[in-house]
């Protein structure tokens, strides 16, 4: 029997490693103990030995397993589940001789590793939706603290969210686990906060500058247990307070109820109204406004584009220069009623740079992108259309989180992992800079034929409807 003892209840790189060389070294599950170090001081059972330097091969030519089983066991691993380590192991044994293995749904072994990483999933939903932010301290030494108690270990695996969503604040996550917080430039982490740790109210600013300042962090004492009810007679209370007004007054998730299409998780007007004070990203500082996305709530469609130009900055509204008037006139030669289509930017500020009195556009940076794809992902979440047609690589890095080559996937229906359709086309100023007459008439035939796939579905929802 072998003990493989884990640094922490995240470390999935080191257990994949280290599953791969037992596996190689045809190590039976039933020979293998998962624990991992320091979890309650737990003394070592008797007949198991910790395992004896095993070494980590590399290569890649002895076996493999199909890619979705790493990214089944990557959130799957992120349970609480003590046993979670030594299910992903057994199931990393079967996969070497029977590679269609996760196809069978009604296998024990597959339905408890998908049932934890959906319930993995639900617990990093919940966090992005009950988390609230408090302000402590004033003007330049102010600093966002959030409590929330997670179901599973996904803080250092959700963090780099409220990093993307909240970048321009400093801010603090603090649960029993762990505590995650933000500088404006690094995520760090420190142990969790025991109820024994709980100052009174009046406390709170105090208890920030000695324990959560990033960078003058403790390492206090792990206890022995982690406390999942917390008094409310501490530093957390008026966080609970916020969560449980926001949420209705439910810390834990509620039942789940069946999806109605046009349940809005956002409203638009609340949205338009937050995205005009956003300082995600620096190109606020120069552009004249935020240029959010227009349409009908009831729109099926969203069409994205890259970001607003130098006469959408000046309007504030999307697409009502050249490239909106080319794509005005391509939707009607499509049959796409234009007025039933919400249409929007991957990024909602201008970003240029000065040539006289003359504004020429600069294209977005990866890191502009993910700043603002939180308005992109809040705006699907209010409209919930059926299809999104991405416009020019920016829009189509934004809805795929990637990059994404136009030419390869341009023209086609694409299934999005939330079960919607998704279209790649180019940008329609991609025609207006085209210097040949008539590769310009060609292009743009080929735009009006994409957009005409849109067009079906339009067609076909008011059937339906």
């Amino acid at each position: 029997m072998y003990l493989i003892t884990l640094d922490s209840q995240t470390d999935f790189e080191s257990w994949r490693k280290t599953a791969r060389a037992l596996a190689l070294h045809q190590i039976a599950p039933a020979d293998v103990t998962w624990s991992v170090q320091g979890r309650a001081n737990e003394a070592v059972p008797a007949g198991l030995c910790e395992a004896p330097g095993i070494p980590l091969i590399e290569t890649d030519g002895t076996f493999s397993v199909p890619a979705n089983f790493i990214e089944l066991a990557r959130i799957a691993a992120l349970h609480r589940d003590g046993e979670r380590f030594a299910l992903l192991y057994r199931l990393l044994w079967r996969l070497r001789t029977d590679h269609d293995l996760l196809e069978t749904r009604a296998d024990p072994d597959v339905a408890q590793a998908t049932a934890m990483a959906v319930s993995v999933h639900r617990d990093m939903q919940r966090m992005r939706d009950v988390i609230r932010f408090r302000e402590i301290g004033r003007e330049h030494n102010a600093h966002y603290a959030a409590w929330f108690v997670p179901e599973h270990h996904i803080v250092e695996f959700t963090a780099p969210f409220f990093a993307r969503r909240y970048a321009d604040m400093p801010w603090s996550i603090l649960t029993p686990d762990i505590c995650a917080h933000w500088d404006g430039h690094a995520i760090s982490f420190t142990p969790g906060i025991s109820q024994t740790e709980m100052p009174a109210p009046n406390r709170l600013e105090e208890t920030w500058r000695r324990h959560f300042r990033p960078d003058h962090p403790i390492m206090p004492e792990a206890p022995k247990k982690s406390h999942r009810n917390l008094s409310k007679a501490s530093i957390l209370e008026p966080l609970l307070v916020d969560a449980e007004r926001w949420t209705g007054g439910w810390i834990t998730p509620r039942p789940e109820a069946p999806m109605k299409r046009k349940l809005a998780a956002d409203d638009l007007d609340a949205l338009r109204k937050e995205a005009a004070h956003c300082r995600a990203c620096h190109l606020y500082k120069d552009a004249t406004q935020t240029v959010f996305g227009e349409g009908p709530k009831s729109a099926n469609i969203m069409l994205v584009g890259e970001q607003p130009g130098d006469k959408e900055d000046l309007a504030g509204h999307p697409f009502v220069g050249p490239a909106g008037q080319m794509l005005d006139r391509a939707l009607e030669e499509a049959g796409v009623d234009r007025k039933k289509v919400y249409v929007t930017n991957a990024v909602k500020h201008f970003k240029f740079v000065p040539r006289g009195k003359v504004r020429l556009h600069q294209k977005p940076t990866t890191p502009e992108i993910r700043a603002c794809r939180q308005w992109y992902e809040r705006e699907v979440s209010a409209i919930q259309p059926d299809l999104i047609v991405a416009m020019g690589a920016t829009a189509a890095q934004s809805v795929f989180g990637k990059i994404t080559p136009i030419g390869k996937n341009r023209g086609r229906l694409i299934d999005l992992p939330d079960g919607r359709k998704a279209l790649v086309t180019v940008h329609p100023s991609y025609l207006l800079r085209l210097p040949d007459p008539e590769t310009k008439v060609l292009e743009y035939q080929r735009f009006v034929d994409d957009l005409k796939i849109a067009a079906g579905l339009q067609k076909k929802a008011a059937r339906a409807a």
